[in-house]
């Protein structure tokens, strides 16, 4: 009784005169007797059929849940065939579902499994499906490699043709996009030649598929007398529009688009129109765009540019509703030919879709790649760790004391390491400090040289033209006083004013500025000014003129160097900080050095101290000083260094 009740559910769940409701609600109920009934493979083929039947009713969800309870079942019960079936029906979900890298996925593996249980129609169609995929996706080169490998197992079958058609149609299309048109043509007229197969259904519409492709290839040839012939030898198909009116109304398109390009005006607009009509009521959003931009290139032929912009514009709006990266692109190319006052705008925007469609692609074919390569990981990992588990057992507990006296070892050797380390950097310190020391006593030796010679020609070259021009204006008291006067005026005590002016700047050029000379400061303020030229936030610095930096060693100084170095780029990095502070002071025993920040702050209890911080009380410590650090989130940093130092180091000046 049960079986009979199935049987008719399941009849009832696909019948085409039924309401959508009354068809779920059937395909429910045979789901719910399976599902009670023993787990063989009968059950498992009608579970199968349940799924076809949710995915035809574009029941989504009913859909992914069933034929997860299948690959369950099939797992379970140690079914290979069942769950790589399992597999490729949830790769099939994810494609209806635009998400990509997991229908790769579930395909991937659905491939693997048969590959092992040696069925290799299937395995073919599973190669085909990644094919589809990865076309849709842009992934032109390795969807080649995909279909050729379907074609190699397809060759050494028999009826197989229904697959075949479609490697065939793939590669025309394919080699269409690479713009190799002849190839496209040669695959397509192959495709074409194997529906003389009668076995393959005519209800598919097939050859009504390979003509309009033949047709397109044309099209993009611009042989559009040869493709107009295709397109409408395509139309004559018997049925064609109550078996397939999506198919129907893209032929009609080419049609009237390749009558376009000739030139024939009779009944074109209609046509288009036509189009347009089937594919809106449809819902082919892809479809009614393209209509749309071909009649927006009509009527720019025919100067109508308010038509023309009209269904550009509302192409354009609906492309970008769809996500379909490629119609936007061809509306923008479309939109700024019929509306050339903002073909700039519209081209901007081309460019950056463009990149990111380039960007999109690249990393999808990465992503196919490195699914397929953690995928064969994991299993060969899988396989082996199953091997070798059971001497993994009697060689951990040896590893483990290997291990932990390695790990006694290591430590020990890591702490001489360290100490080495430590009096190696404290060397080194004290080398990059002396010769930072000599490179500026170099520099600023070159600098008075230069600034004695540009004040020498200054006062004896400029300063000499000046006064005979001086002189020479004095010549001006022979020409009528009245005219001359206010002139000669004028020009005098202009000139005095350059004269002083240029005698100041020779004196300032001459000024031997000695305390440049070996001198720690000018270190720090060329770190000032590359801190300044690489980041936009303001930098203030001051320093107590009443520290002797001459008597300060050294060590402390290269280490203080090291300390605003590390403080200055945890600002840059972390701070988001508009203004940072440094100061040095003297104060009783102690050099103190203050650097603060207006930036976001952080929690100093909470927060984990970076390798930075820790550098910085190491530097300090070393220096037998100590680090103060004050923050909180949204009030900015401040840090403070004090370093003792000898007294006669700070004293003031009577």
């Amino acid at each position: 009784m049960q079986e009979d009740s199935l049987a008719i559910y399941l009849s009832l769940a696909k019948d085409i005169n039924l309401p959508l409701e009354y068809k779920k609600k059937y395909n429910t109920k045979a789901l719910m007797i399976i599902t009670n009934q023993e787990d063989d493979s009968l059950n498992k083929v009608n579970l199968f059929k349940v799924a076809n039947r949710y995915y035809n009713m574009n029941e989504w969800k009913d859909y992914l849940q069933t034929t997860k309870f299948i690959l369950k079942r099939s797992i379970d019960s140690g079914d290979s065939v069942n769950v790589a079936k399992a597999y490729s029906y949830l790769g099939d979900y994810y494609v209806s579902k635009s998400v990509s890298d997991s229908a790769f996925l579930n395909y991937f593996k659905a491939e693997k499994v048969y590959s092992k249980i040696n069925d290799r129609y299937n395995l073919a169609k599973t190669y085909l499906n990644k094919a589809n995929l990865q076309f849709n996706e842009g992934d032109y080169f390795e969807s080649e490699i995909s279909v050729f490998k379907a074609l190699r197992i397809l060759k050494e079958e028999k009826n197989v043709n229904d697959l075949l058609y479609d490697c065939y149609n793939l590669l025309g299309l394919l080699y269409n996009e690479r713009e190799e048109f002849n190839k496209a043509l040669e695959f397509h007229n192959k495709a074409l030649a194997i529906l003389t197969d009668k076995s393959i259904p005519a209800e598919f519409q097939l050859k009504a598929t390979s003509l309009n492709n033949i047709g397109f290839v044309n099209l993009k040839k611009h042989n559009y007398k040869i493709a107009k012939s295709y397109f409408k030898e395509a139309l004559e198909e018997k049925n064609l529009y109550k078996q397939n009116a999506t198919l129907y109304a893209i032929i009609l398109d080419n049609l009237a688009y390749s009558r376009f390009k000739l030139e024939e005006p009779e009944e074109l607009s209609t046509q288009f129109y036509k189009s347009l009509k089937i594919r809106d009521s449809l819902g082919l959003k892809s479809g009614v765009v393209l209509s749309k931009m071909h009649l927006s290139e009509y009527f720019a032929s025919k100067k109508d540019t308010f038509k023309a912009i009209q269904y550009s514009k509302q192409a354009l709006i609906l492309s970008r509703s769809s996500n379909q990266i490629n119609n936007v692109l061809e509306v923008l190319r479309q939109i700024a030919v019929v509306d050339p006052q903002n073909a700039s705008v519209y081209s901007a925007e081309f460019i950056q879709l463009n990149d990111k469609m380039l960007k999109l692609e690249r990393n999808m074919g990465e992503k196919f790649s490195r699914i397929q390569y953690e995928t064969s990981e994991i299993k060969n990992q899988n396989s082996s760790l199953q091997e070798k588990n059971k001497t993994l057992i009697y060689v951990f507990s040896i590893c483990t004391l290997i291990g932990l006296f390695f790990y006694v070892y290591k430590t020990q050797q890591a702490r001489h390491r360290e100490l080495l380390f430590k009096q190696q950097q404290q060397v080194a310190n004290e080398d990059i400090y002396n010769l930072m020391i000599l490179q500026q006593n170099d520099i600023e030796q070159t600098r008075i040289k230069e600034k004695k010679k540009v004040a020498q020609d200054l006062h004896d070259g400029v300063l000499g033209r000046m006064f005979g021009v001086r002189i020479s204006l004095d010549s001006l008291d022979k020409v009528d006083e009245g005219e001359a006067a206010p002139k000669r005026k004028k020009y005098l005590e202009e000139l005095k004013k350059i004269e002083e002016d240029i005698r100041e700047i020779s004196h300032d050029l001459n000024r031997e500025k000695s305390e440049l000379i070996n001198n720690f400061i000018a270190i720090l303020n060329k770190l000032f000014e590359d801190q300044r030229n690489t980041y936009e936030v303001k930098l203030i610095s001051s320093f107590d003129s009443n520290i002797k930096w001459e008597l300060v060693s050294n060590n402390v100084k290269i280490n203080l160097y090291r300390i605003i170095q590390e403080a200055l780029q945890n600002c840059n990095k972390y701070a988001k900080a508009s203004t940072i502070v440094v100061e040095f002071k003297s104060e009783v025993d102690h050099l103190v050095l203050s650097i603060a920040d207006d930036g976001i702050g952080f929690n100093t209890k909470t927060t984990r101290k970076g390798i930075g911080l820790h550098n910085i009380q190491y530097r300090a410590t070393e220096c037998k000083g100590s680090v103060f650090l004050k923050s909180a989130k949204g009030e900015g940093t401040l840090m403070i260094v004090k370093i003792p130092i000898d007294q006669k180091i700070n004293l003031q000046h009577t």
